[in-house]
């Protein structure tokens, strides 16, 4: 699996940090038309941007990211208007459009002719993932910059994904150009991706910020099973088996914490031995999977500095948003 060289740059650039506000916006949108990489908050995570037709700047991605080059990039646009620019829609993409757009939700449609995406954007297939985000500060930048932005989770190829600007800095400093500072992410897990190829009804190839049952609402059917990822050239972006994941090793559906171990806990009632662990987070002390979606990234990244020789994580229940969490949680711990 050849991925882009992960050193660290021959010469560090001097990454700076702004608000989220219009003079910081508008630098952004400058930084992204000349070629600059710029990390900004949307409603899920913090993305890295590039222009989306410069070959160059997607290029300079990759290596800021160390991200393996067969992995696709997400589009992101200001509105549907600007993604039937990118991708085709069938009458199923159409309806999740209007009913879920602007949100955490990609679609992966065919490309129109002449999309104007730089082909490493799109890891050489013929089908583009688009997104409409919600967040006031992504919607300004993409509405200023007026043009796709392909922007991968702002972190490290594998690492945790970022849902502030200091875990950005944590990662990419020195990496990346310019950091728009808009807060901590109100979700806090990435976009639910669903596929509308050639599938009818549509397939789930990554659980995220939409539940399956809101997704399966607007289609009025059960969403299809995903086709199974090629680890040498996934449809989409996220479906790689290891992914997401911390340096320290995870242990699923923990009921008990032995010596040494950091835990990741669920819910008002904690793991045996909790009062022993190196450290103990509660992603939803209230059993709140938005809530636990929400602290996900932030608490690994904590526990994963915390000294701790494993993170044991209590068990998710799978309903709503349990189902993308625990998909991130199996894909650490790969």
């Amino acid at each position: 699996m050849a991925e882009v060289n992960a050193e660290e740059p021959a010469t560090k650039l001097a990454t700076r940090v702004v608000k989220g506000d219009p003079s910081g916006i508008a630098e952004a949108a400058r930084c992204l038309a000349e070629g600059g990489l710029v990390a900004f908050p949307t409603e899920t995570v913090y993305g890295l941007g590039a222009n989306a037709r410069n070959g160059a700047a997607i290029a300079r991605l990759y290596a800021a990211k160390g991200r393996p080059a067969f992995n696709p990039l997400i589009a992101h646009v200001a509105d549907a208007a600007a993604g039937r620019q990118l991708g085709r829609f069938d009458a199923a993409a159409e309806r999740l459009a209007a009913a879920l757009w602007p949100g955490p939700l990609t679609l992966v449609l065919p490309k129109v002719e002449r999309c104007g995406v730089a082909d490493l954007a799109t890891a050489g297939l013929d089908s583009i993932a688009v997104r409409v985000p919600a967040h006031p500060v992504a919607q300004a930048i993409l509405r200023d910059f007026s043009g796709p932005v392909v922007a991968p989770s702002a972190n490290r190829s594998g690492h945790v994904s970022p849902t502030t600007a200091a875990h950005v800095r944590e990662d990419l400093a020195g990496r990346i150009d310019l950091i728009v500072d808009g807060g901590a992410t109100p979700v806090g897990l990435e976009s639910t991706i669903v596929d509308c190829l050639d599938l009818d009804p549509p397939a789930l190839l990554r659980p995220g910020g939409v539940p399956r049952e809101a997704i399966e609402r607007v289609l009025g059917a059960p969403l299809a099973y995903a086709p199974s990822c090629d680890e040498d050239a996934p449809r989409a972006p996220g479906m790689l088996t290891s992914h997401y994941a911390p340096r320290t090793p995870l242990r699923l559906d923990a009921d008990r914490v032995a010596p040494g171990e950091a835990l990741l806990a669920f819910g008002p009632t904690l793991a045996q031995g909790a009062p022993a662990a190196v450290t103990v987070l509660n992603l939803s002390a209230h059993g709140d999977p938005i809530e636990a979606a929400a602290n996900l990234f932030s608490h690994l990244r904590a526990l994963d500095v915390s000294g701790a020789g494993t993170i044991a994580v209590m068990p998710i229940p799978l309903a709503g948003l349990g189902e993308a969490i625990n998909d991130r949680l199996r894909r650490a711990a790969g």
